[in-house]
């Protein structure tokens, strides 16, 4: 029987469309499977407050940062980006603050004021050295995998190399703690942001410092290493994304959720979808996470590849509190507005705020949800109008992390709306009355996130960002003919592309 199609691609995320545009751009005929309505996976913008019904957010994903420029413009991506600027606030309850922005004197300034020059000098150093390892390393992106230390030798400047190792293997605690600063709360803020985003792990846990490499790899032009804000929300990406696959052949079919991947002699034939249609192909390419792969595969996924999916295994850890706010908020620390509500707001401990993270991830480990955690607090409006409503209210996010998937002794159910209050209530430690101004609010914790995008266990990477390089899911699964092209692949999770990209150019090489 003949085949309609050469390419089959199960899943609709961004790695999937990249990887689907690129094989229809080299003469493939791809047909992409959604199981849900929507195109674009967790990369997406939505209208989901039912109080605000015109007000958009990005509902999962929310900022731009690590997609490869060369990607974009192999595959004629214009993506209407805005730098924040300023990129970081972090606020205390005192007078203290820190606003990162282009004007590094002005942050220099705050630092020395409210900080030390100790901490000023550490961050120049921290600053300068991540620009080498960016540049160095960026390239690795777009190419398969090596081990981390082949990586090294072969891309890494000498002097860099073992930093680069030790990275990779080790904790983000252990890379911050070369540097020098003494500010616990600036420690805090970058190993938060960068080193336990979408992670099971803490200050000390290995793998953390590749979280916080990959998190640090920004190379968009004009972006100085800082993530920006996508015009018209994330789903922008997404849309650009399907419209260039439309435009090469791409055909696509949405609430078709694929049941079982149909291996012959060894060998893929097609997939067999939940409504019992069965579609042949030579090549399946599967942009849905790893685990779900495993689910389609059964019996025929190799037994080596099965014993790293249990090292791999990971609960998701990240709440996606989505709110609608009436008004902006009002800092303590910051009453006049100097763009603090355009960037990252840190919201973290302020006592002893190292102790208060191995406090934290102590208590997501039991299954109890932390009274002191960290917190990023997103409202993209301020920087894209396009997005607001008529009455001129504001569409923002609390991204927590760490939350367990599954609460010890309760549930979900019963502990969502109390958190979700607790959460307000700490964000008004630092600008009191924010909580009287929430209209609406679209809270995501992590079996709401594998509800709403169909993320295994809620897990925003896929697999942890502790696991780099060639140590995560490789493209060729062992099958002929079923390739990987999820953020569970290298380089990692995010919105990055280069998962799919990459295994586009592994089927094309194997001439499939």
């Amino acid at each position: 029987m003949a085949n309609d199609d050469d390419v089959l691609v199960v899943g609709a995320g961004h790695n999937a469309l990249v990887c689907a545009l690129k094989l229809a751009k080299a003469g493939r005929r791809v047909r992409v499977l959604e199981a849900k309505e929507v195109l674009g996976g967790a990369t997406r913008t939505e209208k989901p407050f039912p109080k605000a019904p015109d007000l958009q957010q990005s509902t999962g994903a929310y900022l731009l940062g690590l997609m490869p420029p060369e990607l974009m413009a192999e595959l004629e991506l214009e993506v209407p980006l805005l730098r924040r600027d300023p990129h970081y606030f972090l606020p205390t309850t005192g007078e203290g603050y820190l606003l990162f922005g282009s004007d590094r004197a002005e942050t220099k300034r705050q630092f020395t004021s409210f900080f030390s020059a100790a901490d000023w000098e550490a961050d120049e150093r921290l600053q300068a050295e991540l620009a080498q390892l960016r540049e160095d390393v960026g390239p690795t992106w777009l190419k398969a995998p090596l081990s981390i230390e082949e990586t090294a030798e072969r891309f890494v400047r000498p002097a860099l190399r073992q930093v680069f190792v030790d990275l990779c293997r080790g904790s983000v605690g252990a890379y911050l703690e070369r540097f020098g600063f003494e500010s616990e709360l600036v420690k805090a803020m970058y190993a938060v942001t960068d080193g336990f985003t979408g992670l099971a792990g803490g200050w000390d846990t290995p793998g953390t410092g590749m979280n916080f490499l990959v998190h640090n790899m920004c190379r968009l032009p004009g972006a100085d290493g800082t993530w920006m804000v996508v015009k018209g929300g994330m789903g922008t990406v997404a849309r650009q994304l399907v419209s260039r696959c439309e435009a090469a052949g791409v055909a696509f079919e949405t609430n078709a959720p694929v049941a079982s991947i149909d291996v012959e002699e060894g060998v893929a034939r097609g997939v067999t979808l939940a409504d019992g249609r069965s579609l042949r192909a030579e090549v399946v390419a599967v942009g849905a996470d790893p685990f779900q792969l495993e689910g389609l595969l059964g019996d025929a996924l190799p037994g080596a590849l099965a014993a790293r999916m249990g090292e791999w295994r990971r609960d998701g850890t990240t709440l996606k509190l989505n709110f609608c706010l009436e008004s902006l908020p009002e800092f303590t620390c910051l009453p006049e507005d100097r763009g603090q509500h355009r960037g990252t707001i840190h919201i973290l401990p302020q006592e002893q705020p190292l102790a208060a993270l191995d406090a934290a991830w102590e208590a997501v480990q039991a299954g109890k949800l932390a009274e002191e955690p960290t917190i990023e607090w997103y409202i993209h409006t301020t920087l894209d109008p396009s997005i607001g409503d008529a009455r001129g209210r504001h569409s923002a996010a609390l991204f927590v992390q760490w939350v367990p998937y599954a609460i010890e002794g309760s549930s979900w159910e019963a502990e969502e709306a109390r958190y979700c209050e607790h959460l307000f209530e700490i964000v008004d430690r630092f600008a009191p009355g924010t909580s009287d101004r929430v209209v609406d609010t679209f809270p995501l914790t992590p079996p709401k996130l594998e509800a709403h995008f169909g993320l295994t266990r809620g897990h925003i990477h896929h697999v942890d960002n502790s696991f780099g390089f060639a140590d995560r899911m490789p493209h060729r699964v062992g099958v002929p003919g079923v390739y990987a092209c999820s953020a569970g692949c290298h380089p990692g999770g995010s919105v990055i592309g280069a998962a799919g990209y990459n295994a586009a150019n592994a089927i094309l090489e194997d001439g499939a």
